[in-house]
């Protein structure tokens, strides 16, 4: 007992952080074209004008990803590729570059996954407020409506966002990532706020266009676990998972239940240690009632939680983390357990199906003497990571898929190319491709449905 027989096993990018291309075929900026060339935004002054040139060389990625048995690819579109001016006309040559990619899928037996919303605003609507402006929401239910119909009949798997804590929280109150504000945290909300909204109206545009369509949001956010894969989940894990704390100062934004209480439950959390909490409380019902779209499976990014330590009374504390706790390259803990207890409580309360739709590490990979590159490091955290999940699925969880971060290494964001999380290497001076050994076994695991894990 394991993986379903039909589970989907697949690989994930991103649009800026893989595409290049950034003017090309009358795509207009984006918050991160803008962003990227800000000095000091991006590490060593780094941009995604190239980043991985998937514009140009889709088609070897394609067929890398056939070699390997990809039978799923969840990748983004580009909004100022799609509709790049004010006057809401779609682009047809930005249009047919993801044509090339779905059907380039199709004819290889690769179903894809598309996310309209992967942080790449377009500038000219930043400039009137962004996410902070309601005229936003609007904008991106035109954006979904074109995105459904242009695809209908070739696309069935949507995500109408991608991880809205790191769109408001790292975009508008840290300011690490585009656009670059800090904001106060009501100000947040209301970044927020219209990012639900969005959902909302864009689900209802995929289904008008896609009645067939399985929409969903991507969502990341903090997740308790206990040392043990086994046993009931206790009420204080659960209080802790699901309970806005400010730990490091600046992440009560990392929170599942701030996406999916309004989208499933229909109304925002009661969560009183949120700065959010009175906001929240003065939104009308009308609101929410666009908010709750309930997604078809629950799609969930997770790379790392938190250990967690009952007390004799069932109180919840963390575990203090002992001097030389294993971590990625780009420092980020490597805690397999989360995948099995995060899972679980998340189906437990909201008891819908699973989608892993990121998970992965950075790794310092090179090129070795032979040529290849060996990167024992991602081998073992993905078949640690696969086993706990493997096991909650044995444990009763509905995993329906799991989309492994990253397909290639890509521009990551605000540590530029410092960092790579591909199984697939990018060298960025021709931007060749070289399967890392990590693919051979990743393969593999499709091949045999976990089986191997």
């Amino acid at each position: 007992m394991g993986f379903s027989e039909n589970f989907k096993w697949g690989v994930a990018s991103a649009s800026y952080q893989i595409e290049g291309g950034w003017n090309e075929d009358g795509k207009s900026p984006s918050i991160w074209d803008s962003f990227s060339h800000k000095p000091g935004a991006v590490y060593e002054g780094q941009n995604g004008d190239i980043a991985a040139d998937a514009y140009h060389l889709y088609e070897k990625d394609l067929d890398i990803m056939q070699e390997m048995g990809i039978k799923n690819y969840r990748l983004s579109l580009s909004w100022p590729r799609i509709i790049p001016e004010a006057d809401r006309k779609v682009n047809g040559a930005g249009l047919a570059y993801y044509d090339k990619v779905v059907d380039g899928c199709l004819k290889r037996g690769i179903e894809p996954w598309l996310t309209l919303y992967h942080w790449d605003l377009p500038q000219r609507l930043e400039d009137k407020g962004g996410w902070r402006n309601r005229e936003t929401v609007d904008e991106f239910a035109v954006y979904a409506e074109a995105v459904g119909r242009h695809f209908k009949g070739r696309v069935k798997n949507f995500f109408t966002l991608n991880e809205p804590q790191c769109i408001a929280g790292l975009g508008y109150a840290t300011g690490e990532y585009a656009p670059g504000l800090k904001l106060k945290p009501e100000e947040v909300f209301t970044v927020w706020h219209h990012l639900m909204l969005a959902h909302g109206v864009g689900y209802d545009a995929l289904r008008k266009e896609v009645p067939e369509a399985r929409i969903s949001l991507a969502s990341t956010g903090k997740l308790g676990y206990l040392k043990e894969l086994s046993g009931d989940i206790p009420e204080g894990l659960k209080e802790y998972s699901f309970r806005t704390t400010d730990r490091d100062g600046n992440g009560w934004f990392f929170n599942h239940q701030w996406v999916f209480d309004p989208v499933c439950r229909g109304h925002y959390p009661d969560d009183p240690g949120s700065p959010w909490a009175k906001a929240a409380a003065a939104v009308p019902q009308s609101d929410l009632d666009i908010i709750a779209k309930k997604p078809d499976f629950i799609s969930l990014n997770i790379y790392n939680g938190h250990e967690i330590v009952m007390d004799g009374s069932g109180h919840a504390g963390e575990a203090v983390r002992y001097n030389g706790f294993p971590r990625t390259a780009i420092g980020w803990p490597i805690t397999p357990e989360v995948m099995y207890w995060g899972t679980r409580q998340i189906y437990d309360r909201y008891g819908l199906p699973i989608v892993i739709s990121e998970d992965g590490i950075s790794c310092t990979d090179v090129i070795s003497l032979d040529g290849k590159v060996h990167d024992p490091n991602r081998i073992d955290f993905l078949h640690r990571y696969l086993s706990a999940l493997k096991r909650a699925a044995e444990d009763g969880v509905p995993v329906e898929g799991y989309l492994q971060w990253s397909f290639t290494d890509n521009f990551e964001w605000s540590k530029g190319y410092s960092e790579r999380f591909g199984l697939i290497y990018v060298d960025y001076r021709d931007c060749s491709r070289i399967p890392k050994d990590s693919a051979e076994w990743y393969a593999e695991v499709v091949r045999t449905n976990g089986e191997n894990l």
